[in-house]
């Protein structure tokens, strides 16, 4: 009976880890096969596995670290898919009516995707009974992750059409890229987020305070400076080579670079980038410790959730 009971507590916590083996060795198969047989069919299939394989991995492992019972796979998947698409949608028709090319383009997408995926995540969990902090951090990197493993197929699908014609080594790499970076992309943007829109809500309004737009604020700021790191890395590499010939493009990318601007570009680059991980995570593993403890009284505007007053 003891035997039985321990092995159904682990066998929620490896699920996460079989299901992204499996993935990976599905995935991997699919790509080993279309560059033996040259069958397009499979292109969708790779296309779909890589992009969808690592984000449905961290919210498979996330769900078994859940607080109530009302957080049910059902909800998560439903979360993951619909916010995901929600997101991808609603950010896509703002960011082309209110985005132009400046040196601010990047803190507009940042907020404007933020903004997308609190919307959605709000919308969804609206119904919630009970909103704990670490709940919200759940459902919210489900949002988060949809959000990137659309993004992310669409990126892989754009990837195989180059001035060569059709290249799948482009798709493969998009994926392994995308597939890296997904865990401290925008699921990690959007747990934070969730966390501090469940803290002080109830089941019959969410509130919205300073805490909250101070928290949006933030991680539209790393949302910005993460997609920005090449064109920061590309500046700093011109002023630490100050001296050094090189010849520049409108689109930022150094055409005829030295050996010391190859070498000091990426450096600074992955650097900027891993900085910017580590402060989202520190910020995640912040708010999850404050799950343990009772949420602090935040004043704010009150938005009902349609949800009714009482349980019965």
């Amino acid at each position: 009976m003891d035997r039985t009971t321990l092995s159904a507590r682990h066998r929620p916590r490896r699920q996460w880890l079989r299901m992204f083996l499996v993935g990976l060795a599905l995935w991997l198969a699919t790509v080993v096969i279309i560059f033996v047989t040259g069958n397009p069919n499979l292109i969708p299939t790779l296309v779909l596995l890589g992009s969808f394989l690592v984000p449905v991995t961290f919210v498979a492992w996330a769900f078994g670290r859940r607080d109530t019972g009302e957080i049910d796979a059902g909800l998560v998947f439903g979360t993951f898919i619909t916010g995901g698409v929600l997101g991808v949608l609603a950010a896509s028709v703002l960011e082309s009516y209110l985005l132009r090319p400046s040196a601010w383009l990047f803190v507009g997408v940042g907020l404007i995707e933020e903004a997308a995926k609190l919307a959605a995540l709000a919308l969804l969990t609206r119904h919630l009974a009970h909103k704990s902090i670490r709940d919200g951090m759940i459902l919210g990197a489900a949002v988060g992750f949809g959000f990137a493993a659309f993004e992310s197929a669409g990126y892989a699908f754009t990837a195989l059409f180059t001035v060569n014609g059709l290249s799948l080594i482009q798709v493969v790499q998009t994926e392994i890229l995308r597939g890296l970076l997904a865990p401290v992309g925008h699921g990690l943007w959007t747990a934070i987020l969730g966390g501090v829109l469940f803290a002080p809500s109830t089941r019959t309004h969410f509130k919205l305070g300073w805490r909250l737009l101070l928290t949006f604020l933030g991680v539209s700021l790393l949302h910005a400076l993460w997609d920005s790191m090449h064109s920061i890395a590309l500046y700093l590499t011109l002023i630490f080579t100050e001296g050094e010939s090189y010849r520049s493009t409108p689109n930022g990318w150094l055409v005829s670079p030295s050996a010391a601007q190859l070498r000091l570009l990426p450096t600074l680059e992955w650097s900027g980038m891993a900085l910017v991980s580590l402060v989202g995570l520190g910020w995640l593993l912040l708010e999850w410790r404050a799950g343990r403890r009772r949420p602090p009284r935040d004043t704010g505007w009150r938005v009902p959730t349609g949800a009714p007053t009482t349980l019965g």
